[in-house]
């Protein structure tokens, strides 16, 4: 079922020329600029995985590797404003592809459907803010 639904949020993506991993390492961004590592980990892939799609966003001009004065190493990615128009866009895509689905569910259903979907990401983000504060709890100096 997953597969399923993934295919078609692919589907809704695709006439906007953005991938699903672009998709969501533009969702990650909105909610403010950070270091490629730590997108690798909240999206639960691989460095290299997270510079190769970096790569072809910064290209688009959908995302732009800043600077850090206190460490010159640490280039911090935020979305240009291409970038959050295209993510405003695509959010549309997605949301009209999924009402597009639960339109051949009952009311009841759709709604059960939209819920559900709503708990999800509350559970998502929930266990993304979890294993943050061990990972946090992890480095921290012991007393």
């Amino acid at each position: 079922m997953v597969a399923r639904l993934v295919r078609h949020l692919e589907a809704a993506l695709d006439p906007l020329d953005l991938s699903l991993p672009q998709y969501r390492l533009l969702g990650f961004l909105a909610e403010g600029e950070t270091a490629s590592s730590k997108l690798a980990s909240s999206m639960a892939v691989s460095p290299p995985s997270v510079t190769a799609v970096v790569d072809g966003l910064v290209a688009r001009g959908l995302v732009e590797r800043g600077s850090d004065a206190s460490d010159r190493r640490r280039l911090p990615l935020v979305l240009t404003v291409a970038g959050r128009e295209l993510l405003g866009r695509a959010n549309e895509a997605v949301g009209a592809r999924l009402d597009e689905i639960l339109g051949h569910l009952d009311d009841r259903r759709a709604t059960a459907a939209r819920t559900s979907l709503a708990h999800w990401q509350t559970g998502l983000d929930r266990h993304r803010e979890a294993r943050l504060q061990r990972r946090v709890a992890a480095t921290a100096p012991s007393s």
